[in-house]
């Protein structure tokens, strides 16, 4: 069984976290300070920072490996 690359994850991260930026943008009608868009942009700020997170791995295991 292979294991699933920090690359890969970094992408799947970072899409959800572009994704969920986008549904905070559409869900603040007319302020931003109501709980659904706290809320998501909350998640979006995780999901960036477990993307990074991956991204520094992966180059860390890609040196190495050199």
């Amino acid at each position: 069984m292979q294991k699933t690359s920090p690359g890969l994850m970094a992408i799947i991260y970072i899409a959800m976290g572009i994704l969920f930026t986008n549904l905070a943008i559409k869900s603040a009608d007319e302020t931003i300070w109501n709980a659904a868009t706290l809320a998501l942009a909350a998640i979006a700020a995780l999901d960036f920072g477990v993307g990074i997170r991956f991204i520094r791995m992966f180059f860390k295991k890609k040196d190495k490996k050199e």
